[in-house]
Parts: C-alpha cells; sequence; structure tokens
C-alpha cells in the first residue's frame, strides 16, 4: 500500500452520489454477528431467570436473609460480631468471592455502633490490633431509594442546554470563521515559539555573565541546577529555533494544502448547515450504547445464585446460609458465560460506533455528489443513510467492529497480565511489555482510523469490507500529505471548541454553584449545596459529552467530504462530460474550474 498506493479510480459516467442499487455485503459475518446477539440474549434471559443481583447490592447476615430490604428493610447494615474470626482466616472480600460465609456471627442492624470491642487480641501485635481496629466492623448496604437531590439539577440542565447552543454556534459559524481561528492559532503556534527563543537567549546572556558552565556543577540528580547553567539554555534555544525554523518552512510549502483544508472545513459547516438532522444522531448513538451498557451491567450483576434462603410463603421458615450453589452446570460455566457477556458487550458497542459513522458518512456524501446545492441534496439524507447501512450492510460494519474487538480483548488481556504479574516482573520484562502495549495501542488506533474511512467508501459505493478499506486506504496513500495537514488542521480547531465549550461552561458554572453570580430573583444560594464541586463536576462531565456529540458530526463530515474531495479530483477533470462536483472556492484553490456552468438534476 506504502509502495503501491493503487491507481485512480475510472470515471463513471452514472455516478452521482451514493449508489441506491447495492446489495447484501459480507453475507458470513453478518450471521455470525446475528447468531452471536441470539446467544447474548440466551446468556441474558439466563441471567435474569436465575440469578439473583441482590446479593451484589444487599448484606446478608448469617441466616441468609438480606439486609436493608424485604424484612431487614430498616436495617441496611451488616454488624461482623467478630472481625478477627474474618482477618485471621481470609479476608472478606476473598471470603465472598470464594462462596463462603465469615465464620462468625452476622446481624443486619439500623445503624452502625459507635463502640468497638473484641476478643482474644494476645496473639496479635499491637500494629494487628490497630489494623483490626481501624478495618469497619459494620457494612452498609447500596440504599436504591436514597435519591435527596439539591436544587442545583435544574440549573446542571441550563449548563448543558448553554454547551449545545454554543457547540452548535461555533460549528455553525466555522465556515465563516474558520479562515481567521485556524490562521490565528497557527501564528499563536509560531509566537510562543518566538517568544521561547527569546526567553532562552535572555536566560543564556544572563548565564554567560555569570560565568556558570556545566563543568563546575558536573553530574548530579538536582535536575533544577542545571537550569543555573548556560550550556542548558543554549541547547533549548538550540532545539526551540530548529522547531520553529521547521513550523516556519512547513507553513511556507504546505499553505495552499491549509488552504485546502480550511475550506474543507467550510464546507462541513456548510454540510452541516443543510443537513441539521444530523446533529441529533449523536443521540441515537448514545440511547444504543446506553442499551448496550445497561443490558450488559445488568447482565453481569445477575450472578447466578440458585440457593436462595428466602421463603416468602413460609415466614417463620429459616435456614443458616453456608455458601452459594457451585454445583449446577450454570455456576460451573459462570466465568465463561461472563467472558461471552464482556466480548458480546464489545462488539456491540464497537458496532454501534459503527452504525453511525456509515449512517453520517452516507448523509454527508449525499450532499458532496450533489451538483446544484442544496436543490439536488435528496430528501432525508440521515435516515437513508441509516436504512441504508442496516439493510445492506450490518455484515461490513459486523466484520469492521469485529477486528477493533479482538485487538481490544488482546489490549485487555495484555493489561491483565501485567497487572497480575508486576511484583515478580524484572525490567526487562517491563521493558517487553511496554513495547506491546504501546505497539498495540498503535495497531487500535490504526485500525479505528481504517475503519472509519472503509465505512465512509461503504456508504458510497456499498462495497464490501475488504474492497472498502482497500479503495479507501490507498486513496489516502495517494494524497498522504493532504491527510496530515487536514487532520492537524481539523485537530487543531476541534480541539479549540471544546476547549471553548467544556471551559466556558466549566467556569461559568464555577462562579454560579460557589455563590459569586447569583440568579435574579432566585433563592437558591451555594450554602444549600453539601459539596459544590460535585455540580460543577457534572456540568463540565455532561457539557464535555455534549461537545463530543457535536464535534464528532462534524469531523465525520470533514472525513467524508475530504475523500468524495479525492474522489472528485481523481474521477473528473472539469470537462462538459466530467464536471467538479467540490465547491467553487476549492476550485479557485486549485486554480480549477467548470466548463459548464451548471447541471441538470439527477
Amino acid at each position: 500500500f506504502f509502495l503501491f498506493p493503487g491507481e485512480p479510480a475510472p470515471y463513471d459516467p452514472t455516478f452521482n452520489g451514493p449508489i441506491n442499487k447495492r446489495g447484501c455485503t459480507d453475507i458470513i459475518c453478518c450471521i455470525l454477528f446475528m447468531a452471536v446477539i441470539l446467544g447474548y440474549m440466551a446468556v441474558g434471559i439466563l441471567a435474569w431467570l436465575y440469578g439473583d443481583p441482590r446479593h451484589v447490592l444487599y448484606a446478608r447476615n448469617s441466616t441468609g436473609w438480606y439486609c436493608g430490604t424485604g424484612p431487614n428493610k430498616d436495617k441496611p447494615n451488616l454488624f461482623y460480631f467478630d472481625i478477627l474470626k474474618c482477618a485471621t482466616s481470609i479476608n472478606i472480600m476473598a471470603t465472598a468471592l470464594n462462596g463462603l460465609q465469615c465464620p462468625t456471627t452476622q446481624v443486619c442492624v439500623e445503624s452502625c455502633p459507635s463502640t468497638f470491642w473484641a476478643v482474644g487480641l494476645k496473639a496479635f501485635s499491637e500494629e494487628d490490633k490497630a489494623k483490626v481496629f481501624n478495618q469497619s466492623l459494620c457494612v452498609p448496604s447500596i440504599n436504591l431509594e436514597n435519591t435527596k437531590f439539591v436544587g442545583h439539577i435544574i440549573v446542571s440542565f441550563m449548563g448543558l442546554l448553554i454547551a449545545m447552543v454554543v457547540s452548535l454556534l461555533f460549528l455553525l459559524l466555522l465556515r465563516f470563521t474558520a479562515p481567521v481561528l485556524v490562521w490565528v492559532l497557527i501564528l499563536g503556534v509560531l509566537g510562543v515559539g518566538a517568544y521561547g527563543i527569546w526567553h532562552c537567549y535572555w536566560e543564556y546572556d544572563n548565564h554567560k555573565q555569570m560565568s556558570a558552565s556545566i563543568n563546575d556543577i558536573g553530574f548530579t540528580t538536582n535536575f533544577s541546577v542545571y537550569l543555573q547553567v548556560q550550556e542548558t539554555w543554549l541547547a533549548f534555544l538550540i532545539i526551540i529555533s530548529v522547531v520553529e525554523a521547521i513550523l516556519i518552512l512547513t507553513l511556507i510549502f504546505l499553505r495552499t494544502r491549509i488552504l485546502i483544508a480550511i475550506a474543507l472545513i467550510q464546507e462541513s459547516s456548510k454540510a452541516v448547515s443543510h443537513i441539521m438532522s444530523a446533529l441529533l444522531y449523536p443521540v441515537v448513538t448514545f440511547v444504543l450504547l446506553l442499551i448496550c451498557v445497561a443490558y450488559w451491567g445488568a447482565t453481569a450483576l445477575y450472578p447466578f445464585n440458585l440457593a436462595s434462603s428466602d421463603y416468602p410463603g413460609c415466614p417463620s421458615a429459616r435456614c443458616i446460609f453456608i455458601k452459594y450453589d457451585d454445583e449446577s452446570l450454570l455456576q460451573k460455566n459462570l466465568f465463561n458465560l461472563q467472558i461471552y457477556n464482556a466480548v458480546a458487550f464489545l462488539w456491540c458497542v464497537n458496532f454501534v460506533i459503527a452504525l453511525g459513522q456509515c449512517t453520517l458518512a452516507g448523509a454527508f456524501a449525499s450532499y458532496y455528489w450533489a451538483f446544484n446545492k442544496p436543490d439536488d441534496i435528496p430528501m432525508f439524507p440521515v435516515s437513508g443513510g441509516f436504512i441504508r447501512s442496516l439493510r445492506y450492510h450490518v455484515g461490513s460494519l459486523a466484520f469492521g467492529s469485529l477486528i477493533l474487538t479482538l485487538v481490544q480483548i488482546v489490549r485487555i488481556l495484555l493489561e491483565y497480565i501485567d497487572h497480575k504479574t508486576r511484583e515478580a516482573q524484572n525490567p526487562v520484562a517491563r521493558f517487553i511489555l511496554c513495547c506491546m502495549k504501546c505497539c498495540l495501542w498503535c495497531l487500535e488506533k490504526f485500525i479505528k482510523f481504517l475503519n472509519r474511512n472503509a465505512y465512509i467508501m461503504i456508504a458510497i459505493y456499498g462495497k464490501n469490507f475488504c474492497v472498502s478499506a482497500k479503495n479507501a486506504f490507498s486513496l489516502l496513500m495517494r494524497n498522504v500529505v493532504r491527510v496530515v495537514v487536514l487532520d492537524k488542521v481539523t485537530d487543531l480547531l476541534l480541539f479549540f471548541g471544546k476547549l471553548l465549550v467544556v471551559g466556558g461552561v466549566g467556569v461559568l458554572s464555577f462562579f454560579f454553584f460557589s455563590g459569586r453570580i447569583p440568579l435574579p430573583g432566585s433563592t437558591f444560594r451555594s450554602e444549600t449545596l453539601n459539596y459544590y464541586w460535585m455540580p460543577i463536576i457534572t456540568v463540565v462531565f455532561g457539557s464535555y459529552l455534549i461537545a463530543l456529540g457535536f464535534f464528532s458530526v462534524y469531523s465525520m463530515c470533514v472525513d467524508t467530504l475530504f475523500l468524495c474531495f479525492l474522489e472528485d479530483l481523481e474521477r473528473n477533470d472539469g470537462s462538459l462530460q466530467k464536471p467538479y462536483f467540490m465547491s467553487k472556492n476549492l476550485m479557485k484553490i486549485l486554480s480549477k474550474s467548470n466548463k459548464a456552468p451548471k447541471r441538470d438534476k439527477r
């Protein structure tokens, strides 16, 4: 691919955007994905039928009754009578994992006692006694009914609404402000470098006059000492000057490509303004991801506990709780089922993200290949892209997300191995594991990049995953410099946008929740908050998610229009038979033009 990136796509007179006449792709992978989904549903049904999440949410006393629910609803805490019996054998967590009860009397109590006592501490040292007494002897259950909120929820929603409005305005105004923002940010980076050069020279000159040299210091572990010698600042001066010179030369030689990137960003803003429904699609993705997370959490939370001690029909019946059942077929395969749950969850999450990318790619591609914009843009482009993706390309999306899932599973296994063997590792083993984790991280990033562009080609041409990935990668390799420039310029703008949205909303929420900006006519005061940083963190996190959702749509739009732009350059030449579909601004930058002033609708 790198040495032989392939030939440009031939001209197709019948092509005018995302192909409607297409067939199903990667059918085998589609069948496999459906089979995994059916198996996932079966695992969930087994968990709901035979599982009991109460022993995860609630503590149990010695007779097997739950604390904080049922007869012990008013007694949510579990009191261990002699905690030393747990501490001398196995700790409580290990005991619970093994399915055994701590060998001491356990009672559900309304509140934890303020005075603790113990017997038989003679065998322990004073340090061990302190450790035992420092451990809590009273374990609280999770109280799901305690949902007391303060009045800051409304204000938090106001902050999230502001984040949504600011994100939308930022994206829509990029068609006018993108050139100014890009050049201001680029000149800002160069200005920071120029200041660094001046400061390093100033420090070097001062230390040179004081005759401070590195020969007078020698080698020391106190690195702050090196800042007092002239050679250190001379090295900094040379490094920053070289970097600054490289940036300036890069800016000079790539100025045309930077202008192309700015024009594509402006065109993307126009596309978003014409397809406003695309900004609502992150809500669909969020809901689907929420369903995946909720299903995974519920399935993981419902361990297959077949040993229940409650008898609602006979309140006087009691039994001594010893351990959970571990002899049944379900219990013996519990670990395998949880692994299946995790793998299927990762695959579903990646599939949902892939579905969103392919849907948005289809919508924005229909915008680019509309010759007379916006008249030739099809009705409901987002719905059309979504329907095409689900009807024809579930197999291709599942194929790409499966590859990504396998890489993520290997990364998780490697992290698990690293965590379990960390104490026994020598420097060589740590270095090898670090290199492997770094390589897998890079591989995951590359797979995400490849999948993203493959989904764009799938949305446009309707080919299978492998062909689409090959065509997309070949196209990008034939224009690798443009790819790098556009990617960095877009990242710079979107980073600035996220910083503006999240930082601005975070500062406003801080001034409000800390009481520095009271609302006119409002009785709300920051003193009513037990901990005002919590709503601030909530608003900031929510603002980040909102900005991420809006900007992910915009980023997908930029990538889609970029691939369409490259295809346009290779397919067409501006003649009457093969006119360009790009904007007039892009044609002006490239010194190209169409001989046909306008084209009939197709």
